[in-house]
């Protein structure tokens, strides 16, 4: 067997080095990868809509299943807000000559958008303008919501001292988000919000001269959609006497109640008096169920569905007259 190699004397520094250099390399690696793990930001959960408080639906309406609770209703007629963050953004210039207005959250969508309603003058004489029932679909509802909110702004003294109106700019802000086409009409649950409200309420219809693009539902049971539920209880808990609920495209001015009841017939005739819009309105067959102005004239208050001319424009100056109109009616 043949002996081993004899290692030489200054073999044995050079190992150690080696080993000492291992070793320090490996230590190096560890606090390299503790420090990394220790500085790595967690990934941060969901955070869930933020909601104030919640009340119950009050008594004047039996929800299904009557457990429903409702978004808040925080209105602060002293406060200000310059900048309202939403899918169709919109941002108020020349504030300073505001008078008194403010914007109040007052609700929140299937997804957690805000709903936001605009609030001008202090009087007893409550009006309303409710745009972007149909989102996306609808979006240029919501951009004349916004030009009629910048043009108070401007001019608040066209909102006569013994009227309070509220602009509600755009009660489906996940639809708007979602698409400026016939995808965005619906809510995040695929509801159509204007089918969603008690008053003659069916969870689906003969869609025979009907809206039909794509799929939709009147949700699960009346007032089902928590967007809805907003305007349920913003309605129930105001003193609103006059509304209108914006539309495109075309088919006029549509008084509430089914039958449609008589002060809003009158209301109709004077508003497409006014805009030229069609009155009566264009007969396609639809028969309209869960629609939010049959619902509020169930509650006393003299409302309308009003189209605007086409999807793409907002039709201001017919619709400034419309604004005279709703601030003038008694």
């Amino acid at each position: 067997m043949a002996k081993p190699k004899p290692r030489k004397k200054n073999d044995t520094p050079l190992v150690i080095l080696a080993w000492g250099l291992n070793i320090f390399g490996l230590c190096a690696v560890a606090l390299v990868a503790v420090a990394y793990l220790a500085l790595k930001p967690a990934h941060a959960a969901p955070q869930e809509p933020r909601v104030v408080f919640t009340a119950t639906m009050p008594p004047t309406f039996t929800p299904n299943p009557p457990s429903l609770v409702l978004p808040t209703i925080t209105p602060n007629p002293r406060s200000t807000m310059i900048v309202v963050q939403s899918p169709t953004p919109f941002v108020l210039q020349n504030v300073g000559s505001a008078g008194r207005a403010s914007v109040a959250t007052v609700g929140y969508s299937v997804s957690g958008r805000p709903i936001e309603v605009y609030i001008f003058g202090n009087g007893e004489h409550e009006k309303m303008i409710v745009a972007g029932i149909h989102g996306g679909y609808e979006w240029n509802t919501i951009a004349l919501a916004d030009e009629l909110i910048q043009h108070i702004f401007d001019n608040p003294d066209i909102v006569p001292d013994d009227v309070t109106l509220y602009i509600l700019r755009n009660m489906n802000p996940d639809g708007d988000a979602r698409d400026h086409g016939i995808d965005g009409r619906v809510n995040d649950h695929g509801v159509d919000l204007n089918r969603n409200f008690p008053a003659n309420w069916a969870k689906t219809w003969d869609r025979e001269g009907c809206w039909s693009l794509t799929a939709t539902t009147g949700g699960t049971g009346p007032g089902s959609e928590p967007e809805t539920r907003t305007v349920m209880y913003f309605l129930q808990s105001h003193n609103v006497e006059t509304l209108i609920s914006y539309h495109s495209a075309a088919l006029g001015v549509f008084p509430g109640g089914v039958p449609w009841e008589a002060d809003s017939k009158k209301f109709s005739k004077a508003l497409a008096k006014a805009t030229g819009y069609p009155y009566p309105p264009i007969d396609t067959g639809c028969v309209y169920t869960g629609t939010l102005a049959d619902y509020a004239v169930e509650l006393g208050i003299t409302a309308v569905d009003m189209e605007l001319s086409t999807h793409k424009f907002t039709d201001f100056d017919e619709n400034l007259k419309a604004l005279e109109v709703l601030l003038n009616w008694r």
